[in-house]
């Protein structure tokens, strides 16, 4: 049977492909994310990750935790290979030392769209200026650098924190796929955010209000919490 519709009409859209994520340097004030290399970063964000108190970094990411440096090289090691997921380290640049790492994926030019993902905080990124810079130069490089339409954000849906965190970096919850996958032998509910390009400007004007050194008291205190916008709920 032949169907005789015709596509709705809308708005006619530029489809000329998006750059592709490269191996770049995104810098910051207070951290740098550069591309992961195993040499240069695995010792210090193994350091900063392993052992019984750090356990609890593990359960929502793919890997980990790892009972040793050799299996943990050997994991990272490969990931560094890889174009999608691209991995890179999240640098404190006092220290110059590798404290996290997140890496863009799920990676389609033609649509103009990218998740980020595999986010790792280290106890010494964990509730600093620097862990919020980081999530703030990834956008800022997917939507002015590369003219990216529209940035992900995926989760566990148990991973309360990781919700609160995409509702404070601007991503907007869009509903939650029920039984989308199974993660270390156990059921994953995932909650899917979003973030699109007519978004960015007012989430952007947040992250650098709140980034502005007149809004940290000399004590490195803020005086006024970040507002992007993110707690709306798309309907």
């Amino acid at each position: 049977m032949t169907s005789t519709a015709t596509l709705p009409v809308g708005i006619e859209l530029d489809t000329t492909p998006g750059e592709r994520p490269g191996r770049v340097t995104l810098q910051g004030r207070f951290v740098d994310l550069v591309p992961f290399d195993l040499a240069a970063h695995g010792r210090d964000l193994y350091d900063a990750s392993s052992g019984p108190e750090n356990d609890g970094l593990w359960p929502y990411l793919w890997q980990g935790p790892f009972a040793d440096y050799e299996s943990f090289s050997a994991h990272y090691a490969e990931a560094a290979k890889k174009d999608d997921p691209l991995l890179f380290a999240i640098l404190d640049r006092k220290t110059g030392r590798a404290v996290g790492h997140a890496a863009l994926m799920r990676i389609v030019p033609n649509d103009r769209v990218v998740e980020v993902g595999n986010i790792l905080y280290t106890p010494l990124l964990q509730r600093t200026i620097g862990a919020t810079e980081a999530m703030y130069l990834l956008a800022r490089h997917v939507f002015d650098d590369l003219g990216y339409r529209r940035y992900e954000w995926k989760c566990n849906d148990l991973n309360a924190p990781s919700q609160r965190a995409a509702r404070r970096y601007g991503f907007r919850y869009e509903g939650t796929f029920r039984q989308h996958m199974i993660v270390k032998g156990r059921n994953r509910d995932t909650a899917w955010f979003s973030m699109l390009d007519s978004e960015w400007p007012r989430v952007k004007q947040g992250f650098e209000a709140w980034l502005d050194p007149a809004n940290f008291d000399d004590e490195g205190r803020q005086i006024a919490s970040l507002d992007t916008g993110g707690a709306e709920t798309a309907s």
